[in-house]
C-alpha cells in the first residue's frame, strides 16, 4: 500500500455522515428482511404453502444471498483498498440493493421465486455495500472513539429503521387513511418507501466522508490484479496474526445466532400460531429498545471493554434461544423482544469496533471484506439449520409447531461454541 492521506479522522460532519448511513439502510434491515418480507414471503408470495415448507423457501433465500456475499467480500474489500475506492463500491452495492427492493412492489401474489430472487440480489446489495461501510470506520475514528462511534451508528439505525418502520405498519394498520385498499398494498408501498429512504440518506456518507487518497495508486487496469495480490497477502496476515483469526472464529459463530434471529424471528412467531400484527409490534420494540441501548453498549464497552461487553450480550442471546422454544403468548413474545434490544445493537457494534482495533487501518476493507464473509457464512448455517433441523423433526413424526422450537432451539449451539472462543481472545 502507499501512503493514505486521512482527511476526516474524529471529524463530527464526517462521522454524522457516515452514521447516517446506518440510519438509511436499517430501514432494508428492519421493514423487509426482519419485518414484512418474512411475513409477506409466508402469507401472500407462498400463500397455501406449508408453514416448514415456506420456511425453508426463506431460510434457502438467505442462505443463497449470504453464500454469494461471503464468496466475493474479501476480493471486493482488497479491490477496493488497492484502487481507493471504498466509497465507489459503496454507492454501487447500495444502488443495487435500492432497485431491487423497489422491484418487490411489482411481484404478484403467488410468486414466490421471482420475490425470493429480488431479495437475494437486495440483500447482496446491502451486505456488499456493509462491506464498504464497515471499512469506512478506520477513516472517521480514531481509536479512542471507535467504539462510541460504531455504536452511534448502530443507534442512528435503530432509530430511522424504526420510525420509517412505524410508518408502515400504521399503513398497514389503516390502510384507507393512506389511500390503499387494503393491507396487502400498503405493505407493497412500503417496499417502494425503504428503497426511497435508503437512496435519501446515503447521501451524507457521500458528501461528507472524504475517503483517504491512495499517493500510489495506479491505473485502472492494474486494481483487480492488485485485488487479487493484496487478497493473498490479506489471507496470509490473517493466518499471522492469532488474536485476530480467533476473533474471526468465534464472531462466525455467535453473529450467526444474531443474523439468524434477525432474519427469522418473525416467521418462527408465524410458524407457532402467533398473530402477524403482535409480532410486527414486537419488533418496534426491539427497533426503539435498541437506539438508547446500543449507545449504552458502546459507553459499556468502553468503561470495561469491548470483550467483556461482548460476552454480556452473547449471554443475554443464549438466554433468549432457549426462552424462544418454550413461549406460547404475545406477551412473551414482547418480552422477548424488549430482551433482544438490550443486546442487538451492542453486539454488533462492539464486535466492528473490536475488529477494527486489532487490523491496520490502512488495509481496512479489506479485512473487513473477510470480516463480512465469515458473517455471511455463519448465516449461512444458522437459517439452514434451523429449515434442516425443523424438517427432520416434523418427518419423524412432530407437529409444525414442535419442529419450529426445536429448530429455533439448535442456534444456542452457535453462541455458546462462540463464547468459549472468544473468551481465548486478547483485546490488548
Amino acid at each position: 500500500m502507499g501512503l493514505l492521506t486521512n482527511l476526516n479522522t474524529d471529524d463530527n460532519r464526517a462521522i454524522l455522515g457516515w452514521s447516517l448511513y446506518d440510519w438509511a439502510n436499517s430501514a432494508f434491515a428492519t421493514t423487509i428482511m426482519a419485518g414484512f418480507f418474512p411475513v409477506f414471503f409466508k402469507n401472500f408470495w407462498s400463500l397455501g404453502a406449508d408453514p416448514v415448507v415456506s420456511t425453508a423457501r426463506l431460510g434457502t433465500a438467505n442462505a443463497v444471498a449470504s453464500i454469494i456475499v461471503a464468496l466475493c467480500a474479501p476480493l471486493l474489500g482488497a479491490i477496493a483498498d488497492s484502487g481507493g475506492t471504498r466509497k465507489k463500491f459503496l454507492m454501487l452495492f447500495a444502488a443495487t440493493g435500492v432497485v431491487m427492493t423497489a422491484g418487490l412492489f411489482l411481484v404478484a401474489q403467488g410468486g414466490w421465486a421471482l420475490a425470493a430472487a429480488l431479495y437475494v440480489v437486495a440483500c447482496i446489495g446491502f451486505s456488499g455495500a456493509n462491506i464498504f461501510y464497515d471499512a469506512l470506520l478506520t477513516v472517521v475514528a480514531g481509536k479512542k472513539k471507535m467504539d462510541v462511534v460504531s455504536a452511534l451508528g448502530f443507534s442512528l439505525g435503530y432509530l430511522g429503521g424504526g420510525i420509517l418502520f412505524a410508518v408502515n405498519v400504521w399503513m398497514t394498520l389503516q390502510p384507507a387513511w393512506f389511500g390503499f385498499a387494503d393491507a396487502a398494498q400498503a405493505v407493497r408501498f412500503s417496499f417502494l418507501s425503504v428503497a426511497l429512504w435508503w437512496s435519501l440518506f446515503s447521501i451524507p456518507v457521500f458528501l461528507f466522508v472524504k475517503e483517504p487518497v491512495n499517493m500510489s495508486r495506479r491505473g485502472s487496469d492494474h486494481v483487480i490484479k492488485d485485488g487479487y495480490l493484496q487478497l493473498a497477502q490479506t489471507f496470509q496476515e490473517i493466518r499471522r496474526l492469532k488474536m485476530v483469526f480467533l476473533f474471526l472464529a468465534a464472531y462466525w459463530l455467535y453473529i450467526d445466532g444474531v443474523d439468524t434471529i434477525i432474519r427469522m424471528a418473525i416467521d418462527y412467531g408465524l410458524s407457532i400460531g402467533l398473530n402477524r400484527d403482535d409480532l410486527i409490534v414486537a419488533l418496534l420494540i426491539t427497533q426503539f429498545v435498541g437506539f438508547p441501548c446500543a449507545i449504552a453498549f458502546g459507553y459499556l464497552g468502553r468503561m470495561i471493554g469491548a470483550r467483556r461487553a461482548i460476552f454480556i450480550a452473547i449471554a443475554i442471546y443464549l438466554f433468549v434461544t432457549v426462552y424462544a422454544a418454550f413461549m406460547t403468548s404475545k406477551v412473551e413474545f414482547y418480552v422477548m423482544a424488549i430482551v433482544i434490544g438490550l443486546a442487538q445493537g451492542g453486539i454488533q457494534a462492539l464486535s466492528r469496533s473490536l475488529y477494527a482495533n486489532m487490523i491496520p487501518p490502512q488495509k481496512s476493507a479489506q479485512f473487513f471484506g473477510f470480516y463480512n464473509m465469515l458473517g455471511k457464512f455463519a448465516a449461512v448455517i444458522g437459517p439452514l439449520m434451523i429449515s434442516a433441523v425443523g424438517l427432520w423433526v416434523k418427518h419423524a413424526g412432530y407437529g409444525s409447531q414442535i419442529a419450529s422450537r426445536v429448530g429455533i432451539l439448535s442456534i444456542s449451539i452457535l453462541f455458546v461454541a462462540g463464547g468459549i472462543l472468544l473468551y481465548f481472545v486478547d483485546e490488548s
